[in-house]
């Protein structure tokens, strides 16, 4: 049987850094880039820890401005 991992990917330029999705993963898989900033001076999510997303969609629901997108890969 195939694994199902989870992928991420956050439109970095579109992010706010409002940590609302950092928050609302269960796996602590996303975290704000501490010293990289986007065109708007904003410190943005990224998958620090990816090979624990189990892609629940928990911080694509959450997020405001809709810049997360969530994908499942098999393995």
């Amino acid at each position: 049987m195939a694994k199902i991992k989870g992928a991420v990917v956050v439109n970095v330029e579109r992010c706010k850094g409002c940590d609302l999705c950092v928050v609302a993963c269960p796996t602590h898989v996303l975290a704000l880039q501490p010293k990289e900033v986007n065109n708007r001076g904003y410190h943005f999510a990224y998958m620090q820890n990816p090979e624990s997303c189990i892609a629940c969609q928990s911080c694509a629901l959450v997020c405001p401005d809709a810049c997360i997108e969530v994908y499942r890969v098999q393995e």
